[in-house]
């Protein structure tokens, strides 16, 4: 087995966090020298028109001297985005009725108006 195979293989605490059609996994991992580093992997599933899917997969690894950067600035980020945006998602990808409120105000057009309406 390579070296790089062992090294995913020692997997010392793990979260997992599901999101829709996304899943992150949070993994502690041992090197070698048994010294432990941070993955952090984005699963994302996707389905084919026949009814198959597959996923596709990105990973971070996080390594302990750049821990309070890496956590200072991701702090940093979600709280203007938060400040910005609110938590609210507003993204019409997100909305599950999205395509159902875009056909009932299609449905709503005034530009068909009759005299009898008044």
């Amino acid at each position: 087995m390579r070296d790089h195979e062992m090294l995913e293989k020692e997997e010392i605490f793990s979260k997992v966090l599901r999101a829709g059609r996304r899943t992150y996994f949070f993994d502690v991992r041992s090197t070698k020298a048994d010294d432990y580093y941070v993955t952090i992997t984005e699963s994302k599933k996707f389905t084919e028109e026949d009814g198959s899917f597959h996923f596709k997969k990105h990973k971070i690894y996080l390594y302990k001297e750049d821990f309070v950067s890496f956590k200072e600035i991701l702090n940093e980020m979600t709280d203007y985005v938060l400040d910005q945006k609110g938590e609210e998602v507003i993204s019409e990808r997100h909305q599950k009725d999205f395509k159902r409120e875009l056909a009932n105000v299609e449905e709503k057009s005034y530009t068909n108006v009759e005299f009898d309406d008044f």
